[in-house]
């Protein structure tokens, strides 16, 4: 029987699912390229139904963040393995239509050149459009990267391209230094091994958002083959390779994340030792030298220095969860160092692990550490003379709505504004991009040139300058000369906040609870469930719309008192803007509880986000007995919350 036949008589028999069937029909046709159809062939003649399912049931959609997916499938075919050995990266990725691949990173590539093209002809600008390519250390991200590169030069736009493995901010931050039209990092940030991803960053250096998202989403997902005719070779445009000299100008910006260097002048300060890992990641490249210049007492773990994408000391490469960090950990033991800090492998996210009162190495959550140094940031500006009752109006904490509300607590107690924005850095960053635009022309026109110093005086004095951002997911920024996340500059952040703590003769750990003292403890708990695949991706839409068509009324015995539908409710930030749709709901509940839900953008999960906290009365701290009691207090609140929301989830989906 022949493949074709072979496919027709499993969908008829419901074993391939009907969009499965026109994909692999629609590839197959648009593609001679041999590796397809041996792959296909293969998985159907084994019956491997649900392999080609979750390769084929949809087409891979390039949303806001971009594209996603598996770029190593659960089983890999003879053909997709080529010479490579069984525990190395395949010689080929992942066949399919929902896979990452260099069918899906060619029609985002092209895509994006397209919308770029037509936004400057729109715009009135002439000449060619220019993008920033840069990846991480996955599979396959070095030859997506340069495959893209030549894509995009081949149709019309000039081409900057890392000559090496960089992080992701270091990206952003090149689409601003170099004037270009937009960025793409090749990158699952802290997704398992298996996955990869194409990640947009428009001019301002940001994460898409309108109108840029539905122009380049329309573009994208109109191409359908592989095959382009490269323009005649005067239309095309120019490839640069680019390295030391923008990272010298953005590490120069790092480093003026350190407000008080003279803390290293502190013997108990200067003594303090960190342990590093960049998880195999792209935080090797800067990190060890940010630290080494800075002063600070550091050494990186051996093993996890080495870039390797199948990561193979970890599980998932993931600095949230404990075992990816349970290498630095154990080194830390054994040279008795104070602090632990992990990055992620496109170095954009940062976890932390300090000593307890009885020396025991615990992590943080990123919510925790977070609410530390947003507060370290805004006790040291306010101490060094930075922000002053005159200015402080002009300053600005940022966070996402999901993020721990003690950064909002902590804000105020200092008189600064916090703002709450929908879940995603680069709804953080376009509030940067309206404090930018807010200054007046003849700063607006040399601003991305300006010293940090400049830059920070021009923005107290005519806009508004950030003091701190974040979110939960283990993301910080300090300051707007990039645009994302950025590990580099919190992994200085961090280390400098233990130095101080180190000054006062306190851990981390110690710190952390002398704020809870002054502000309350709250305490936030993260949970999701994960469904992959295309029963799974039906499973978390019934599942998220169930909530906003039947909220529920009471939550482990406490009554709910509000409902908040991000995707029908008209809300309204801090500032009094508009908030974007999204689906997520969240609920507050009688006894001062509450929980937010909503489908991961970024992996095939769906999130729970629980909150809690207990304040000490006005004028009152919480004493160090008193917090103790309240922590226990407060976990136990949010441990009967998830097992009350588990149950209802099982009742919904049932």
């Amino acid at each position: 029987m022949s493949l074709e036949a072979t496919l027709q008589s499993a969908a008829e028999a419901g074993h391939l699912l009907p969009s499965s069937l026109e994909n692999i029909q629609a590839l197959l046709a648009a593609s001679e390229n041999p590796v397809y159809r041996a792959s296909i062939e293969e998985l159907a003649n084994g019956s491997q139904w649900a392999e080609l399912n979750d390769r084929f049931f949809q087409a891979l959609k390039f949303g806001t963040g971009g594209l996603r997916g598996r770029t190593i499938g659960k089983v890999v075919t003879t053909a997709e393995r080529g010479s490579a050995p069984a525990d190395q990266r395949p010689d080929h990725p992942c066949v399919g239509t929902n896979a990452m691949n260099f069918y899906n990173v060619g029609r985002a590539t092209r895509g994006l050149v397209a919308y770029a093209k037509a936004y400057r002809a729109a715009a009135g600008l002439t000449g060619k459009p220019s993008l920033v390519f840069a990846h991480d250390t996955r599979h396959f991200s070095p030859e997506f990267a340069k495959r893209c590169a030549q894509i995009a030069t081949e149709n019309g736009a000039d081409v900057y391209l890392f000559d090496g493995c960089r992080a992701t901010p270091v990206m952003s931050f090149a689409v601003r230094h170099l004037r270009a039209d937009a960025g793409v990092m090749l990158t699952a940030s802290h997704n398992p091994g298996h996955d990869n991803g194409y990640k947009v960053n428009y001019s301002d250096g940001a994460g898409i958002v309108e109108p840029h998202a539905t122009g380049i989403i329309k573009e994208v997902n109109a191409i359908a083959d592989e095959a382009y005719t490269p323009l005649p070779a005067d239309e095309q445009g120019k490839l640069t390779i680019i390295g030391s000299e923008i990272d010298n100008a953005y590490l120069q910006r790092v480093e003026t994340m350190m407000l008080q260097p003279e803390l290293l002048k502190n013997e108990k300060a200067k003594e303090l030792k960190i342990v590093f890992t960049a998880l195999h990641g792209t935080g090797g490249v800067m990190v060890p030298g940010l630290l080494k210049k800075l002063g600070f007492n550091y050494l990186t773990v051996p093993e996890q220095d080495i870039q390797d994408g199948r990561f193979p000391t970890v599980k998932s490469p993931n600095p949230e969860n404990a075992s990816a960090l349970q290498m630095a950990v154990d080194l830390a033991n054994k040279e008795g160092a104070d602090i632990i800090i992990g990055t992620d492998p496109d170095c954009d996210r940062m976890g932390v692990g300090v000593r307890n009162a009885a020396g025991e190495m615990v992590l943080l959550t990123g919510n925790q550490t977070g609410s530390l140094m947003g507060w370290y940031r805004l006790k040291t500006m306010f101490d060094l003379g930075i922000l002053n009752e005159a200015n402080k109006d002009h300053a600005v904490f940022l966070k996402t709505l999901v993020t721990s509300p003690m950064q909002d607590t902590i804000a105020a107690k200092f008189g600064v504004l916090c703002v709450n924005t929908l879940t995603g850095f680069k709804w953080i960053s376009a509030k940067l991009a309206k404090y930018e635009a807010a200054l007046p022309a003849e700063i607006l026109v040399k601003y991305r040139d300006l010293p940090a110093a400049e830059s920070r005086a021009a923005r107290l004095q005519h806009s508004k300058f950030l003091v701190f951002g974040g979110e939960e997911s283990y993301g910080y920024m300090g300051d707007d000369f990039s645009r994302d996340k950025d590990g580099n500059a919190a992994v200085v952040m961090f280390a400098e906040l233990a130095a101080y703590a180190a000054s006062r003769d306190l851990t981390v750990a110690g710190l952390l609870d002398e704020v809870y003292g002054d502000v309350g403890y709250f305490l936030e708990v993260n949970q999701s469930k994960l469904f992959e695949g295309a029963t799974g991706a039906a499973k978390i839409a019934a599942l998220a719309d169930s909530y906003g068509a039947n909220p529920p009324a009471e939550v482990d015995g406490s009554a709910v008192i509000k409902v908040r539908d991000f995707r029908r409710d008209e809300i309204f930030d801090e500032e009094g803007e508009v908030l974007a749709k999204e689906k997520m709901l969240f609920v507050d509940l009688a006894d001062g509880r509450s929980f937010a839900v909503r489908p991961s953008g970024t992996e095939p999960k769906i999130k729970y986000y629980m909150f809690a906290r207990q304040v000490p009365a006005a004028g009152k701290k919480l004493g160090s007995e008193e917090l103790a009691a309240v922590k226990t207090k407060v976990s136990a609140s949010l441990e009967s919350m998830w097992a009350w929301l588990e149950k209802d989830i099982d009742a919904r989906l049932a």
